[in-house]
């Protein structure tokens, strides 16, 4: 779950109020008594959700949260109301009734793994916003030794735009609040015990309540070894540290919803289980029987750590990333803009899965509160997926691309405007080849290279991910909550949010002036 846009959020309010704004690049406007970052986009059918920004939320591949609980009866944590720390005279903003987030998330200390990346950074920025007097927050940094972390902490967080409302917000005291609560943690999700020195452990192990592991490598053609000793060997090696957790309520689990590979149909929200097989799930929705044999992830994780040793260093670490992005959609528009991106192989009709990155943060402190509190154990999975109640159409895509980039062109090296093609999407590999030998003819190449490269990672994709138990727990929110906390994508107005919100953020944020309009 990559970016191109780096987000913004709403100042905190002065006092309890109740309120529903669409929040934008801190454009600050008083009203009443409510400071806020306001956009001139109307990103949403509905003014309710307050989580879906004009030129602020990555889109990314829709997420999948797994939780469980630790199921121990552990006391609360005694929590002061504190004033933010050396900041203004703001106060927390309360939540009456529904799931209790910010009463919850007051005081609690998190671990968080992955944390420089995209997913991440917004997940801390949203805490501190909005419950200022959370515990500590420690962040495990992969460096090569402390100050190095330190130096990546400032550097990829607190010194990024994602986090400009927080510093207009405690202005002066700025770095100083956010070193009050961010704990930079050398270490590595692949080493045996997470590469911790020992009193580190013992200190995270006393003190935190919440573990939330966002490390994963979402490269669909990395290689296997590395693949599953960072996704399947390093939440292993995360558990480990959890059994040693005092006072844990709650283990989250974030990952791409496409973590489940070759799935047919309608995905549910349950579970899969040790000794299931995806192959056999798929020949029984083909109406097949054929006895199948069972992933053995025991006997898989084996073979990648005896694999290991046969390689060096460099050559474990190198990342297959051929395309430079981490999306499943961002190269489609950068590609198409360049003009080199003219076709793909996909079903026209079928559907991109994709949510704003901000609305998966808000459902994952929703179900943080929700189950954090439950004090009994249990795994609950959550897909905040947009397939099912607001489907993002191939072909609606590629219509909503030719729109924009038709009126306004990027320029290539020379100036001059790059005129894009209508995009064409073909349903059998018979006309994309044709269509790919064509292009190559007239061109240098590059953009059969392109559409190949892309084609590989979206003709399997076109599943729908079922999201009932994500629907559940949004209603159990309060009004205030759902304001605040908001995650409804069925209110997302796709193309409001693709031509006014999603490509000018990606063309001003990572593309960088190379994207400039005529």
């Amino acid at each position: 779950m990559g970016a191109f846009s780096l987000p913004s959020f709403s100042v905190s309010p002065k006092k309890v109020v109740n309120f529903s704004v669409n929040h934008d690049w801190c454009l600050l406007k008083r009203k009443k008594s409510v400071v806020y970052c306001q956009s001139s986009g109307n990103t949403v059918k509905s003014t309710v959700v307050s989580s879906v920004l004009t030129e602020r939320s990555a889109l990314v591949d829709a997420g999948s949260l797994v939780l469980s609980t630790n199921g121990k009866n552990q006391p609360e944590i005694e929590v002061k109301d504190l004033v933010p720390f050396g900041g203004p005279n703001t106060s927390v903003l309360e939540m009456d009734d529904g799931i209790g987030i910010v009463k919850f998330l007051r005081g609690k200390s998190f671990l968080i793994t992955g944390a420089t990346g995209f997913l991440a950074k917004v997940l801390i920025e949203k805490i501190l916003r909005t419950v200022p007097d959370v515990g500590n927050i420690f962040l495990l940094i992969k460096a090569k030794s402390k100050e190095a972390a330190m130096q990546r902490l400032k550097n990829e967080i607190i010194d990024t735009e994602l986090f400009k409302c927080l510093r207009q917000t405690y202005g002066k005291s700025y770095e100083a609040f956010m070193l009050s609560k961010l704990v930079p943690v050398l270490g590595n999700v692949c080493e045996s015990n997470l590469g911790l020195e020992e009193n580190t452990v013992e200190a995270i192990a006393k003190e935190v309540n919440i573990i939330v592991n966002s490390a994963a490598n979402t490269t669909f053609d990395e290689r296997y070894d590395v693949a599953l000793d960072i996704n399947t060997g390093g939440p292993s090696r995360l558990m480990s540290l959890a059994k040693k957790c005092k006072k844990l309520k709650l283990f989250l689990q974030v990952s791409t919803a496409y973590v489940n590979g070759q799935r047919q149909g309608r995905i549910m929200e349950k579970p899969f289980g040790i000794g299931d097989s995806i192959a056999r799930e798929n020949l029984l929705f083909e109406t097949q029987k054929t006895p199948l044999p069972t992933l053995r992830v025991e006997d898989e994780l084996k073979l990648v750590l005896d694999s290991k040793g046969t390689f060096d260093d460099n050559s474990v670490a190198q990342k297959m990333k051929e395309l430079g992005l981490e999306r499943m959609m961002d190269p489609i528009v950068l590609y198409y803009g360049k003009g080199q991106l003219t076709g793909f192989l996909v079903d026209p009709n079928g559907v991109l899965d994709v949510v704003p990155a901000d609305m998966v943060v808000n459902a994952t402190l929703a179900a943080i509160a929700k189950h954090g509190s439950a004090g009994k154990p249990e795994s609950n999975v959550y897909q905040i997926a947009s397939s099912v109640v607001n489907p993002l159409v191939f072909q609606d895509l590629a219509s909503l691309l030719y729109q924009h980039f038709k009126s306004a062109p990027c320029l290539d090296s020379k100036g001059r405007p790059v005129h894009v093609p209508t995009m064409k999407l073909f349903g059998s590999m018979e006309d994309f080849s044709s269509h790919l030998w064509r292009d190559a003819v007239g061109r240098s190449g590059l953009s059969s290279v392109a559409n190949g490269k892309l084609s590989q990672k979206l003709e399997n994709i076109c599943r729908k991910f079922d999201n009932s138990n994500t629907k559940r727990l949004m209603e159990c929110m309060s009004e205030e909550e759902q304001q605040e906390f908001g995650f409804d994508v069925g209110n997302i107005d796709w193309e409001d949010y693709i031509s006014n919100v999603h490509i000018p953020g990606l063309r001003k944020h990572v593309m960088k002036g190379r994207g400039m309009c005529t």
